[in-house]
């Protein structure tokens, strides 16, 4: 039974992709076949993260859209990016990731032509079916677009990322309602960006009395991660920090909210 994970902020700047690709290895690193889609179309980056640069890519999830190839063909296996400080070796078909194109002329074309959606939604199954994953992680494009909505809806579990920010509180809002709205069986917070200085315990509460809704995880701010320059996966290389501690956290509620879902029998 394959778990859709939708990560989502209303905002950029959240540090989505990061917590996506990190928490993506993390999960994987737990022994479960991850797939990881980039539907940021308008702004694709994640495949940086796992040393993918634009020679490496010859199909991406672009080419999918407009007809150019099965989904198949655009996924890249990226399970030779989990190994860790101590080079502990790890399953070669544990993690694949399908990239969005970072070419002006394909970004542009998207914008101006569009595509059809119904295909992403078939592009999902064909990636779970083919991959036989356990887990489906799409990291979305910020605020609410027609694919956006789609991902959410179909998703078993939503994961919204904001920052202690005014703006990322009100588009919060918004996001868990329209969520509720599309009937999401489970949503989590994640609270990124937070001054160490700050008490974590309070922020926490206020947030889940604001949005009536569970706090997976509040991420520190970072000098490490902001050094690193999304070069890497940073929990694989700094196991020991709270950053990294923190998406062991949020990668073990995910697990919870997967036994949820088998027994009120989720997808298949």
């Amino acid at each position: 039974m394959t778990k859709i994970v939708c990560v989502h902020s209303f905002r950029g700047g959240t540090g989505k992709s990061n917590l996506i690709a990190n928490l993506g290895a993390t999960i994987a690193r737990n022994g479960q076949r991850v797939g990881i889609i980039d539907t940021d179309i308008q702004s694709p980056g994640i495949h940086i993260i796992f040393g993918l640069n634009e020679e490496k890519i010859n199909r991406s999830l672009n080419d999918y859209l407009w007809g150019r190839c099965a989904i198949k063909e655009a996924v890249y296996n990226v399970s030779n990016t989990l190994k860790t400080e101590d080079k502990t070796d790890v399953a070669p078909d544990s993690l694949y990731l399908i990239p969005s194109s970072l070419k002006a002329s394909e970004i542009s074309q998207i914008l101006r032509e569009g595509y059809d959606v119904s295909r992403l939604n078939d592009g999902f199954d064909d990636f779970i079916r083919h991959f036989n994953l356990d887990y489906l992680l799409i990291d979305t494009h910020p605020g609410l677009n027609e694919e956006t909505l789609l991902s959410i809806a179909i998703s078993d579990i939503l994961v919204v990322i904001l920052r202690p920010d005014s703006q990322d509180f009100q588009g919060t809002s918004v996001t868990v309602d329209v969520a509720r709205k599309l009937e999401v069986s489970q949503m989590l917070l994640v609270v990124n960006k937070v001054l160490p200085s700050l008490d974590f315990d309070a922020l926490q509460q206020e947030i889940e009395t604001l949005y009536k809704t569970p706090v997976a995880g509040i991420v520190p701010l970072s000098e490490e991660i902001v050094e690193l320059g999304s070069s890497d996966i940073f929990c694989l290389r700094h196991s020991d920090h709270p950053f990294s501690q923190t998406v062991k956290e949020i990668a073990a509620q995910i697990f919870a909210e997967q036994k949820k879902v088998i027994m009120r029998g989720g997808r298949s």
